[in-house]
């Protein structure tokens, strides 16, 4: 499945956002290796530490379901006018699940996309890097 495609998913699963407070939905969606897609939203809460973001609602999907590698990552939040990354908590799991070279596309609401790496966007990943280092 191409970057473009996983994109419009993650678009898609936007709408599903319970975002009554920030007005500010996200969709997620994980390629795993047998080519299922698994998608979240943002689910808020009047208490904020209890959101949970889009990325990682799309993790607990796959997980629940017994996948534990996704190979692309691709993340929509269509209320922002400029590209939105993972928070630094979703890039955290999220590398728990994903090589440092799986792709990663994110974008808002314009034209513009962002294509990175779980690497780049988490670098210097201790859980990568002691498993190299034995």
């Amino acid at each position: 499945m191409d970057m473009d495609t996983l994109f419009c998913i993650a678009r898609r699963a936007a709408e599903a956002a319970y975002a009554p407070y920030s007005r500010f939905r996200v969709g997620a969606a994980l390629l795993a290796g047998d080519g299922t897609v698994f998608s979240g939203c943002n689910v808020e809460n009047r208490s904020f530490g209890l959101t949970i973001c889009a990325e990682r609602s799309a993790v607990v999907q796959g997980v629940s379901r017994g996948c534990r590698s996704f190979l692309a990552l691709a993340v929509a939040a269509p209320d922002s006018p400029v590209p939105v990354g993972p928070c630094g908590a979703c890039r955290q799991v999220l590398s728990e699940f994903m090589a440092p070279e799986a792709p990663v596309r994110f974008g808002g609401s314009g034209p513009q996309r962002v294509d990175t790496t779980i690497g780049e966007l988490y670098p210097h990943d201790s859980l990568h890097e002691l498993a190299g280092a034995t």
